[in-house]
């Protein structure tokens, strides 16, 4: 596991020090995502896929003019979480999905992680960075390589994590973008606003169940206003002529529930 964590660190050192192209974020993407879908528990159920497929690219195709060739993937985890990797592979937890009651919350969620795909968050990160903490931190904010020791101590000399964490910055834009993506997509941005609202309250009532998603997803009250303010500013006719919710979307969230338990779940871990 730790030799292919680390199989990306070739192309990290290549990157260090220039910027990043279009062509160099796609190949960075298809090797990460390579690691990450060998690492993690990826869903395989071929009709789940084609549907967060079909909701990400409707969202997605709009959101971006670079032409990118967007990916989507379920984990089959029960903790709450999303990310995205650069080049346009998105990845959202079961955990996460199961806590939406209508579409346009799943939809938010993932206009969101576009939106960082979109404002290349992640490559400004690493054009930053120096290429030694770079490959470590990839690894490690992406998949479960450490959770060894020896990989965590890395880690912690490397610097900050490239993924791990966006800065409240980054957060705000691909909450702006996000709000736009669903709109061009004819899907209501309410659900934003309102999956976030849920994860606060859970937060309230078991701060352990919704941790991971706030320890990369920095949030509070005002995060929450400055959405409904954005969508505010749009004409309530408008938005009142998007959609909120799905029966294919129900449709998708109840075969996704039917699946045995995720392998956490499962270990007991």
């Amino acid at each position: 596991m730790r030799r292919n964590a680390f199989a990306g660190l070739g192309l990290a050192l290549a990157l260090s020090g220039c910027g990043i192209s279009q062509q160099q974020e796609v190949q960075m993407g298809q090797q990460y995502a390579q690691q990450i879908n060998a690492q993690l528990p990826i869903v395989q159920d071929a009709e789940l896929n084609r549907y967060i497929n079909v909701l990400g690219d409707s969202i997605a195709k709009l959101a971006d003019t670079r032409d990118l060739d967007w990916h989507f993937f379920i984990v089959d985890s029960p903790e709450v979480n999303a990310f995205a990797v650069p080049g346009g592979f998105i990845y959202v937890n079961r955990g996460l999905i199961e806590r939406t009651d209508r579409m346009d919350e799943l939809a938010g969620a993932m206009g969101h992680e576009i939106g960082h795909v979109v404002r290349r968050h992640s490559v400004k990160q690493m054009e930053k960075q120096n290429a030694a903490s770079l490959g470590v931190n990839v690894a490690c904010a992406l998949t479960s390589v450490c959770n060894s020791q020896a990989a965590a101590a890395a880690n912690n000399i490397g610097g900050a994590a490239v993924f791990a964490k966006f800065s409240r910055e980054d957060e705000a834009q691909a909450d702006q973008e996000g709000i736009k993506n669903v709109i061009r997509a004819g899907i209501s941005p309410e659900g934003m606003p309102s999956l976030f609202q849920k994860l606060l309250d859970e937060r309230k009532r078991k701060p352990d169940a919704v941790s991971n998603w706030f320890a990369s997803h920095p949030m509070e009250e005002d995060r929450i206003q400055a959405t409904q303010a954005a969508i505010d500013k749009y004409d309530p006719a408008i938005l009142r002529s998007l959609t909120k919710d799905t029966p294919l979307y129900h449709r998708f969230v109840e075969r996704l529930k039917s699946l045995p338990p995720s392998p956490v779940q499962a270990s007991g871990n």
